[in-house]
């Protein structure tokens, strides 16, 4: 009975967000208080319909209940509950059930706690976020039904991709869908707004934490989903270029730059057709993710589904929500004020400018990501790869870094060209001292990678410039959220830097008792022995690690075997040390009594998943200081 009450609760939730849309339209049109009130309840219900129906999902998979289908699919009676959990999420109808779930409660936030947007605002963006989950609904209850029973259960189920079991990726998945959700709700509140003609201030202050939450979240599901990919998959790289990858990326670009729009548009009046329309982009890209992921079109240990009808399911929502959104934009945007002026030499000028280079990015990535799908729809074969987006979006990327050391450093709305040259005094110079010092000691590295090291130590000193002279104490939140992401993004730039400069690797076929050196460290092959797990036995090698007359460290890299479903993994064992990491992959025996042995050193990488976390951390101070200004001001308000 558990999936049948699922069921209900999902068709029910489904019925809810067609009520809204229609109450919504039917307020707005005839401009009925009494109608347009009662969109707030029904968004309610239908979030919290949504969170049951949720709920009951993971009761199915903790109780192993395999006369579901999609639990006899995706678990196994002896997989630690963790695993059972994550696997309610980690296929594709479970993902999209978490979407919608996601989704139904964004919009129920938005009825109970927003107050700034007008009336008519208001119930332009619920209908909007309505429109979005009935088409989600629909996808779910016609092609992807997470509660579809088993005529004959099997005893105990295939059991989930065995590179999927791992903790990371229990909490991964939830993170980008709630970016990709957030981005969805930015995207209701552009609409609410070209349908009011409401673009404004006070617009662009109720959407700014949705767009600061979705962009926290995106940067911590990349962040993680890159160090997962680094020591899960054993290749000993943190980003490949994976079109799934992309996937990811593209979204979290796009809100980077609407993140910045938003702000402009909050506190400065201007940039509210940028604004307007990378709500619309950002939303695009989490789009286009998803039909990716799920559309069968591309083969990937990211990717959930190989049903090529549901992406086209996914491709037609895109094409009605993303092209009813421009046409609306087209027909609007001469209705939408331009806002405050600003010279092109100002902190305005600076977030255009990298709202460019952003979108340029944007352009290069969903290009290289799309063409060898398009060129393979036509009978040709081809590969893009790390070589092309490496040498098409690398110098634009460096260059978005000057942008972003010298954008905090400008005067809002007009600047003066010597003033500047002046605040950047020691930024630069610290860039042009690192750039000698790296040019000396690795001029063999290529252009990019030495300016990406200076550029790095040049951005960090420029991130902390906006403390210099002013009382900490009373500095606000979201000035240290600012230092603090601009100061992260330096770290993971120097830490991606450093790994292409200085890593070490070392290939060989070792045996017992063997001595490799790989960097300042010596590898002790002592031998293998088997072991087993809880759902997996494994083939596990042991190696004695030492670092000039440092203390020994044993590491135990692994062959793991899983029986359901029948799979081979490489565990990865990694020495991290304060300065980087020692990452060992036990490969195959050659039949000669030796095993393959890959070994790297891999200096300041651990920089890169810090940086990421303090992008995030910068993101979330802001976003809290965000809230509690608008909170006390409206506060004042009240007491006015």
């Amino acid at each position: 009975m558990i999936a049948e009450a699922g069921l209900a609760a999902l068709w029910l939730a489904a019925a809810l967000s067609l009520l809204q849309l229609v109450m919504a339209a039917i307020g707005l049109r005839t401009r009925r208080e009494d109608v347009a009130g009662a969109v707030r309840p029904v968004a309610i219900v239908g979030g919290a319909l949504s969170a049951v129906a949720f709920v009951l999902l993971i009761t199915l998979f903790v109780q192993s209940d395999m006369s579901v289908k999609l639990v006899a699919e995706n678990s196994h009676s002896a997989k630690p509950l963790l695993y059972k959990i994550a696997g309610a999420w980690g296929n594709h109808e479970g993902s999209m059930l978490l979407w919608v779930t996601v989704l139904g409660i964004a919009g129920a936030a938005i009825a109970v706690f927003e107050r700034r947007l007008s009336a008519t605002t208001l119930t332009a963006t619920l209908g909007g976020q309505a429109a979005i989950a009935l088409g989600f609904f629909a996808f779910l209850l016609f092609a992807s039904n997470p509660f579809a029973r088993l005529h004959i259960a099997p005893p105990d189920g295939m059991g989930l991709n065995p590179l999927l079991q791992d903790p990371g990726l229990a909490f991964h998945p939830p993170t980008l869908y709630f970016g990709y959700v957030g981005l969805s709700v930015a995207f209701s509140f552009a609409i609410g707004a070209l349908v009011t003609r409401d673009v404004g201030p006070g617009f662009a202050r109720a959407m700014r934490p949705w767009v600061l939450g979705a962009w926290v979240f995106l940067t911590i599901g990349i962040t993680a989903g890159s160090y997962w990919a680094y020591y899960e998959l054993g290749w000993g790289g943190w980003w490949f270029w994976d079109p799934v990858e992309n996937a990811s990326l593209m979204p979290w670009l796009a809100a980077t730059a609407l993140l910045h729009s938003v702000t402009v548009l909050a506190t400065r009046d201007g940039l509210r057709a940028w604004t307007i329309m990378l709500a619309v982009v950002a939303f695009s890209m989490s789009m286009i993710g998803t039909f990716l992921v799920r559309s069968g079109i591309l083969t990937s240990v990211h990717a959930f589904a190989v049903d090529p009808t549901r992406g086209s399911f996914i491709l037609a929502l895109l094409a009605i929500y993303i092209g009813g959104a421009l046409a609306l934009f087209a027909i609007r945007i001469g209705t939408v004020r331009a806002g405050t002026t600003f010279e092109p030499l100002s902190r305005e000028g600076a977030l255009v400018a990298n709202n460019l280079l952003l979108t340029v990015i944007l352009g290069i990535v969903l290009i290289g990501t799309l063409y060898p799908i398009v060129a393979a729809s036509f009978g040709t074969q081809l590969s893009v790869g790390p070589p092309f987006f490496n040498a098409a979006a690398g110098p634009i990327a460096l260059l978005l870094v000057v942008v972003l050391a010298a954008g905090p450093l400008l005067r809002w709305r007009k600047d003066a060209l010597g003033a500047l040259v002046e605040r950047l005094t020691w930024p630069i110079g610290a860039a042009a001292l690192a750039l000698s010092i790296f040019a000396v000691f690795a001029p063999w590295k290529g252009v990019l990678t030495l300016f990406g090291l200076g550029l790095a130590v040049g951005l960090a000193v420029a991130s902390v410039a906006p403390l210099w002279k002013r009382n900490l104490r009373r500095t606000p939140l979201f000035t240290w959220g600012m230092v603090v992401s601009h100061l992260g993004v330096a770290i993971a730039l120097f830490g991606m830097a450093a790994d292409s400069a200085f890593t070490r690797e070392a290939l060989v076929a070792a045996r017992a008792d063997q001595v490799t050196r790989v960097g300042p460290f010596e590898v002790r092959f002592v031998g293998v022995r088997p072991t087993v797990g809880p759902n997996w036995s494994a083939i596990e090698g042991r190696l004695e690690v030492t670092r000039g007359a440092g203390a020994m460290q044993v590491l135990r890299p692994q062959q793991r075997f899983f029986a359901n479903p029948a799979t081979t993994t490489n565990e990865a064992a990694i020495s991290t040390r304060w300065d980087g990491q020692l990452y060992t992959v036990l490969g195959q025996p050659d039949g000669a009594g030796r095993w393959q042995l890959r070994l790297w050193w891999k200096p300041f990488v651990t920089l890169i998943w810090a940086g990421g976390m303090l992008i995030a951390l910068g993101g979330a101070l802001s976003l809290i200081g965000r809230v509690r200004r608008e909170r006390r001001a409206d506060a004042r308000e009240a007491w006015a």
